[in-house]
């Protein structure tokens, strides 16, 4: 289903430019000034790159990234883990961004346990003005509508999927300074140490569980999976808080509040009857759950949509096809449900401005036509809308300051730019590269955020993207290759070190900050490069002696602050009865 390199897209892939609409759907109200980017709002989305900037302002990273969005970290927060503002794990903002792993045990090129619900992002393809993407799982069929099952009392224990008849006791995780010792007793110069490992450290049912997180509030790093959210020292790697929650996480948003709260999706109901529409609040600060309550769903579309959560400001939302719930964090109060008309909210990315991907149900009932929409995340209200041309579907959000958006339709895929009033701004020109993105949508079985992706970064001059490695290769490499955002032209390619696999993270300070993957033998670590590209600069270099106990990772989401990177598995499973809790679910590094 891949297109080969420098392949022209089918006929019809992208159509001929168009101008967008009059009125509020493509270009600026009346009086308006062109838009912040240096040039006026570009026609012509999809087909041919329009001339114009598509840049993006810092996007924040784990630790402490610029401003993007993403998953699993925090808004901009004091501590040591605090990250800029680009949405998107990987680089997010003030929160915890995940990252890709390398190649070996724990690549990010693996395949994912469990479910993946609708299209995953896979080969990208350059070519003809516009960027070409193939997908699979994706076969445009209509959901079938099921009965709704009573959701019931919670299930504080029994999920039905345990693996055997005694269901053990969580335990926490071992310790592990032996190995850690080992590992540091074998590091050559330059290197980093490990400053801890952490294994799963919670019995699992058969299937295993994804892992939301990391996030960071203060000192505290923060994960969760099944049904239990654990706090831990970012020094040391201590525990020092753990929640049992009454029933299994099925959805998180990628940030906490500013303060350090969060609002967890947990299910109701329990073994194939379990339905993902309780919500539990925690303060991640202090391990204490706060508010508890549940949402209604109904109907086809909603039942078979898995949640997209996000929090902005004081307001956490759930996002399914057909519509968007809002409460507010403080106490759980409904601030909004269904909105007028027939197009709804079914993701938001997480921070201060509430950006949401809405869809149009159409006579067909297919939700084909869809929209980016600022919206008020206190009252529901509509400040401006963009139309997606029809047959685009809105993917991810790259970054949500400026507004840089993933779009896809079949196999096709395309990256546009908005203005800060919603009016289209430019497109993405692009080569004969594939590249390759890792989000929310091909790490995570349930819970699917808008806001979370690893190998894309951007500032207000240069778009950032990895390329997609060769998989046949035994010892896959890739590139980034680094866009002029007044043009949409490549500036310039980087290569990553031979048999390493570089993804992009953010920008700071003028340089993108990039993960680089283990390798047989080959410690992996932070990388940068300047807005001039050039060779590699390792930023943070992890020992060649704890490759192995890094690949062991699974589909890693990485983060980087103030001299420290965290690594942590989104998926923990096993093949023997025990094996998750053994397995390893967090690595530090730091000097």
């Amino acid at each position: 289903m891949t297109q080969p390199p420098g392949q022209q897209p089918p006929q019809g892939g992208f159509g001929a430019p168009y101008d967008p609409p009059s009125g509020p759907y493509g270009t600026q109200p009346p009086g308006q000034a062109a838009g912040p980017y240096g040039t006026p709002a570009q026609p012509g989305p999809y087909g041919t790159q329009p001339p114009g900037p598509y840049g993006m302002q810092p996007q924040p990273g784990p630790y402490a990234a610029p401003t993007q969005p993403g998953p699993y970290g925090m808004q901009p927060q004091p501590g040591p883990y605090a990250a800029p503002t680009q949405p998107g794990p990987y680089g997010m903002q003030p929160q915890s961004q995940p990252g890709p792993a390398g190649s070996g045990g724990g690549g990010f090129f693996r395949g994912k346990r469990g479910k993946v619900v609708g299209a995953v992002l896979a080969v990208v393809l350059l070519a003809g003005g516009g960027v070409w993407l193939a997908t699979s799982g994706d076969d445009g069929t209509q959901p079938t509508a099921k009965k709704s099952a009573d959701p019931g009392p919670t299930s504080p224990t029994d999920d039905g999927k345990s693996k055997g008849k005694d269901k053990k006791k969580d335990q926490g995780p071992r310790d592990l300074r032996p190995e850690v010792d080992g590992i540091n007793a074998k590091r050559k110069p330059g290197e980093a140490k490990v400053l801890w490992l952490q294994e799963g450290g919670v019995d699992l049912p058969r299937t295993g569980s994804d892992v939301y997180g990391p996030w960071f509030v203060g000192d505290t790093v923060v994960k969760a999976m099944f049904h239990t959210v654990s706090g831990y020292s970012v020094a040391d790697g201590s525990q020092k808080w753990s929640l049992r929650l009454p029933s299994a996480m099925c959805a998180a948003p990628s940030q906490a509040t500013a303060d350090g709260k969060i609002v967890l999706g947990i299910e109701t109901g329990h073994g194939d009857q379990a339905l993902c529409n309780g919500l539990q609040m925690v303060d991640l600060t202090t391990g204490k759950a706060g508010w508890h309550r549940t949402y209604e769903r109904q109907g086809a579309w909603d039942l078979l949509s898995d949640p997209a959560m996000a929090i902005n400001g004081d307001t956490v939302t759930v996002g399914r096809k057909t519509r968007t719930d809002a409460f507010r964090v403080g106490d759980g109060k409904v601030l909004f449900g269904k909105l007028p008309g027939n197009c709804q909210p079914f993701g938001f990315a997480s921070g201060p401005v509430a950006v949401a991907a809405a869809s149009c149900q159409t006579a067909a009932d297919d939700h084909k036509e869809q929209l980016v929409e600022r919206i008020d995340p206190a009252t529901g209200k509509v400040q401006w809308t963009y139309k997606v041309k029809k047959g685009w579907e809105v993917a991810q959000f790259y970054s949500v300051s400026p507004l840089v958006v993933s779009l896809k339709k079949g196999q096709d895929w395309a990256i546009i730019m908005l203005n800060a009033d919603g009016t289209y701004h430019s497109q993405l020109v692009g080569g004969t590269e594939n590249y390759k993105t890792q989000c929310d949508t091909d790490v995570v079985s349930v819970g699917k955020n808008l806001d979370n992706c690893l190998g894309v970064a951007a500032d207000d001059r240069t778009v950032y993207l990895a390329t997609k490695p060769d998989e046949s290769d035994p010892a896959p490499t890739n590139k980034v290759v680094a866009f002029d955002l007044a043009s949409g032209q490549t500036k310039w390619k980087a290569a990553a070190p031979a048999g390493q696999i570089l993804m992009p993270m953010r920008v700071e300070g003028g340089k993108v900050l990039m993960y680089l993957s283990p390798a047989k033998n080959k410690g992996g670590g932070i990388a940068s490069l300047p807005p001039t590209g050039g060779t590699p600069q390792m930023v943070l270099r992890h020992p060649a002696s704890g490759a192995e106990a890094e690949r062991d990772l699974f589909d890693t989401r990485v983060a980087y602050l103030n001299g420290r990177s965290l690594l942590l598995s989104t998926s923990i499973t096993g093949i023997e009865d025990g094996d998750e809790i053994r397995a390893k679910s967090m690595a530090a590094f730091g000097s």
